[in-house]
């Protein structure tokens, strides 16, 4: 029969990868908690219209790197690409913005995206996504990085460089799209990679973030976006690097980072490490002032950042193996059931520990418990059970020492 294995693109997290995975999201909570948001919950399926109509079209997300299928009744669906889409979804069905003027809120889950599988970079992937809702100031912008930068340290990262840029309102950009594009059009057209061609079409902007050598040198001298910000979205970048620098946040401006959705305006950010390749962001968001009102909703300014939890176990060395406190070696059949039933008194008590399901040899355990990196096995043969007693062997020194059953509490 022939063996099953997993989809191209979809992993297993097994135990040690797991335990990273947990230490993220623990991480998270705490540190997200810590500036009041909020945990939900929110579907893995939506309908395809809701990210058709936020990330845009014309997007390479859109375009190539959706699951998108029908449903019995022809509906179409899509596995979420990323999650802000649907937060903003949520927000709006539920009228969050009539409850609270300011919602801040986190998630973490799965993300599905159609592309070639890499290091870090799978077809379902996972990250933790935060956004806050109801403010258009910088203080916002500000908090949220320093936030997303507070997370990463309490991970015990240090080698990463924060990216910032302004994207500017849709006026600024309606003005630079015009220019960039008359830029690119002088250039040959046939030098651009398949992907750019397309984007000096429908989304020039992104042809500034192409990672293709050729395409990043030839708009390398493109005009920046800054440069034809209007007054008001330059004092607004201005105030967020401003207070960045006053919190001893280093940042670099790069006025070629423009994001790949199209909901985002104002403030972008991305933060990268030399560690991981070419694919070297490990986080990234920026504000979007326009979304609400584009899916149906109020016109509510918002802001979020995406971090992929698959990036950061690039970085992060494994959990060391737990410790448990014992390991229960039962010596006789009859001792297993006894065995069982003071593993049970001891886990109740507080400690962490196995006990063997099988009559084994003393050495064959002894190697079982030093395998298990138990602090204690606790030997039970039939002179013990006969005693009512149990031996206890400290596994760090060595020394040990015989316990009644009865009123083994605690370990020693």
């Amino acid at each position: 029969m022939r063996k099953i294995n997993t989809v191209k693109g979809f992993a297993d997290h097994l135990p040690a990868e797991a335990a990273l995975f947990t230490r993220l999201g623990e991480t998270a909570r705490r540190t997200f908690t810590a500036y009041g948001y909020k945990e939900i919950h929110i579907p893995v399926l939506e309908y395809t219209e809701l990210f058709a109509r936020s990330i845009g079209v014309e997007t390479d997300v859109v375009q190539k790197e959706m699951f998108t299928f029908p449903d019995r009744k022809g509906r179409s669906l899509t596995l979420r690409p990323e999650a802000t889409a649907g937060i903003m979804r949520s927000y709006i069905e539920n009228s969050l913005f009539a409850r609270e003027p300011l919602s801040k809120i986190f998630t973490c889950g799965p993300m599905f995206r159609y592309e070639r599988p890499q290091k870090g970079r799978m077809r379902q992937f996972h990250q933790v996504d935060c956004e806050c809702l109801g403010d258009a100031g910088p203080v916002a912008d500000a908090e949220m990085i320093l936030m997303l930068m507070d997370y990463l340290c309490n991970l015990g990262l240090t080698e990463l460089t924060l990216q910032i840029n302004t994207l500017g309102c849709e006026r600024c950009r309606s003005l630079y799209r015009e220019t960039l594009t008359g830029y690119l059009l002088k250039l040959e057209r046939s030098a651009f990679c398949e992907d750019c061609r397309r984007r000096l079409e429908v989304n020039p902007l992104r042809v500034l973030d192409c990672k293709v050598p050729g395409c990043h040198d030839l708009s390398a001298a493109a005009p920046k976006l800054f440069d034809l910000v209007c007054p008001d979205c330059r004092e607004h970048f201005n105030s967020v690097t401003g207070m960045l620098h006053e919190a001893g946040q280093e940042y670099s401006l790069n006025h070629r980072l423009v994001r790949g959705l199209d909901y985002y305006t104002r403030t972008a950010f991305e933060v990268v490490s030399g560690n991981i390749g070419a694919q070297s962001s490990v986080a990234g968001g920026g504000r979007y002032d326009g979304l609400s009102a584009a899916l149906g909703g109020p016109d509510i300014p918002g802001i979020g950042f995406a971090c992929g939890l698959e990036r950061l176990c690039l970085l992060l060395p494994e959990n060391p193996a737990p410790t448990p406190d014992f390991y229960i070696a039962a010596l006789e059949e009859k001792s297993l059931g006894e065995a069982l039933l003071l593993a049970q008194k001891l886990r109740k008590n507080g400690f962490t520990g196995e006990t063997s399901f099988n009559r084994n040899g003393i050495k064959s355990q002894l190697r079982k418990a030093s395998a298990n990196n138990a602090a204690y096995c606790l030997l039970l043969g039939g002179d013990e059970l006969d005693r009512g007693t149990v031996m206890v062997k400290n596994m760090r020194t060595g020394e040990q020492s015989e316990k009644k059953r009865g009123e083994l509490e605690t370990l020693p």
